[in-house]
């Protein structure tokens, strides 16, 4: 699984987990680093349902099975702890300081070790242990409640805004922090990714919005949350959706065009007009299915585009003509991203089932073939 990606040289070790952690270690994996991945002894009995939330997200990775109940497993973690880089966790907050495996043990033997932690509330403050999941993370961070219709509760924006956005992503932009301050200081240091924080801070331009009178703390009542007739959704003949995003004046106008629409008659502002446009626009939009608004709209500058299904989105011709999906092991993926002029991330490998590398990662961690032995008759390795 050689590369040449940015972070070529780079090892990870991560604990298996699901979720915004193995997220924030493909994005690693995408840009070349080297990740192995410690799964449980006992997915290798069924890998088959091992992590399965986690399959579209496990590409580039090394894997070893370990029993980390056993006194060997973890004796054979913290070697590959002490060679690596970068190590990445999951558990919730105490849980690997009981492993014998917390940041200040292995800082004593790697003092360059970045020790990267993900969870939903954050290492410390009162709800650390408590469960959760990206509804309750965004709930609290206040990205939860403005999403949605006026009439109807908020609408739980997938996972993307806690688990994905506000944690696997601000997980690895502090790994890569954390290794470009190291070239300085020679030091490794604790990276604490809390999903929680992340979206709080995904939303930094509402909060200055609401702070400057820009935003009204109402649902559908504002620029972005759908209550204005030029950026929301409408549902075409076909039962399929448009996306409209025509902010700016000249894109605004050029919607208006499509819509074979008189601009004087139809001014943007006051938001007082916006209901009665939004109703007679959901109108002309249910007059014609997607595909033909879309080739009403194709040589118009209007910010206008067809909402895809996930499983229709490769085969757009922009999507295509940037190979942004590929198939990795029969399944469409997501390409790697960002793009790079000289080290681009690649994918080397599919997912990995459970204890694939057991014996090749040892091997190259200086375990002899007697050593390993040991350790599988032990039933610390699976």
């Amino acid at each position: 699984m050689s590369s040449n990606g940015p972070l070529s040289g780079i090892t990870i070790i991560e604990f298996a987990a699901i979720g915004p952690g193995p997220y924030g270690t493909m994005l690693l994996a995408d840009l070349g680093a080297e990740v192995i991945r410690l799964d449980r002894a006992s997915d290798v009995l069924a890998p088959e349902t091992a992590n399965r939330s986690s399959v579209g997200m496990s590409r580039n990775r090394k894997s070893i099975a370990l029993d980390l109940k056993n006194p060997d497993a973890i004796a054979t973690a913290k070697k590959l702890i002490d060679d690596a880089d970068v190590l990445i966790e999951g558990f919730r907050p105490g849980v690997m300081e009981r492993l014998g495996l917390g940041p200040d043990v292995v800082a004593a033997t790697n003092p360059r070790l970045i020790y990267a932690r993900i969870t939903g509330w954050g290492q410390d403050g009162p709800m650390n242990r408590a469960a959760g999941h990206d509804i309750n993370y965004a709930s609290l961070a206040g990205a939860l409640w403005p999403v949605g219709s006026k009439d109807r509760p908020p609408a739980p924006p997938l996972n993307l805004v806690a688990d994905f956005g506000g944690g696997g992503t601000f997980l690895a932009m502090g790994v890569l922090a954390a290794l470009f301050e190291r070239e300085r200081s020679g030091q490794g240091q604790v990276v604490d990714a809390a999903m929680l924080d992340g979206a709080t801070s995904l939303m930094s331009f509402l909060y200055g919005w609401l702070a400057t009178d820009m935003w009204r703390n109402e649902r559908e009542a504002n620029l972005l949350d759908g209550a204005a007739p030029y950026y929301s959704t409408y549902l075409c003949k076909d039962g399929e959706f448009i996306a409209v995003g025509a902010l700016e004046p000249q894109f605004y106008a050029a919607f208006l065009t499509g819509l074979g629409l008189d601009l004087a008659q139809w001014p943007q502002l006051p938001e007082s007009l916006w209901p009665a446009q939004k109703q007679q626009i959901a109108t002309l939009f249910a007059t014609k299915t997607r595909d033909e608004w879309v080739a009403v709209f194709r040589d118009l500058d209007a910010c206008v585009t067809p909402v895809l299904r996930p499983t229709e989105a490769h085969l757009h011709a922009h999507n295509q003509a940037r190979d942004l999906f590929v198939k990795v092991d029969g399944m469409m993926q997501p390409a790697p991203a960002p793009r790079f002029s000289r080290t681009p991330a690649t994918i080397r490998s599919g997912g990995a089932t459970p204890g694939t590398h057991t014996d090749e990662v040892l091997r190259d961690s200086g375990f002899d073939a007697a050593a390993i032995q040991r350790l599988r008759d032990s039933g610390a390795i699976a």
